[in-house]
């Protein structure tokens, strides 16, 4: 199986809570531009996970416009910026084993996203993610290994 795990656009400061943090107009260009990159890369997406930040759910808002259908989205409290890594990483494979997903884009943050990858692959440091960015990691019963990180131009 796969994991697609992509850091939210670019987001404005401007708001009282952190969670309701928008997108600027270059963070829904950088989601809009990853969305196409996703949609070259991946047939079909059999699961999303988005944290139940603005941002994030603008991020996916613009990303799904690329892509095909997808039969299930789920919004998760254990994607967001301060949530335990090993707790995330535990729920993120959950999910994906519930669901029989061979292709699962999830929508988080950093430092989160980091530290989510170093749960998934093993000896490996946390990776730093720029907006939009993407890191995807195979995972099989014998190992798990990052393929690729991505980010917009």
């Amino acid at each position: 199986m796969q994991f697609f795990l992509m850091r939210h656009g670019e987001a404005s400061f401007n708001a009282k809570t952190d969670d309701a943090r928008v997108l600027t107009p270059n963070g829904k260009a950088q989601a809009s531009q990853i969305g196409h990159w996703l949609n070259e890369q991946v047939e079909t997406f059999d699961l999303i996970l988005v944290s139940p930040y603005v941002r994030a759910q603008q991020t996916w808002d613009e990303v799904k416009k690329s892509l095909g259908k997808v039969p299930r989205i789920e919004s998760l409290t254990e994607l967001t910026p301060d949530a335990d890594p090993e707790r995330c990483a535990i729920a993120v494979e959950a999910y994906a084993q519930h669901y029989q997903a061979k292709n699962t884009l999830v929508i988080a943050h950093m430092p989160l996203l980091g530290y989510l990858v170093s749960e998934l692959v093993s000896d490996i440091e946390p990776p730093l993610f720029s907006t939009a960015g993407v890191a995807v990691v195979e995972m099989n019963s014998a190992s798990s290994k990052l393929l690729v990180q991505h980010s917009p131009h």
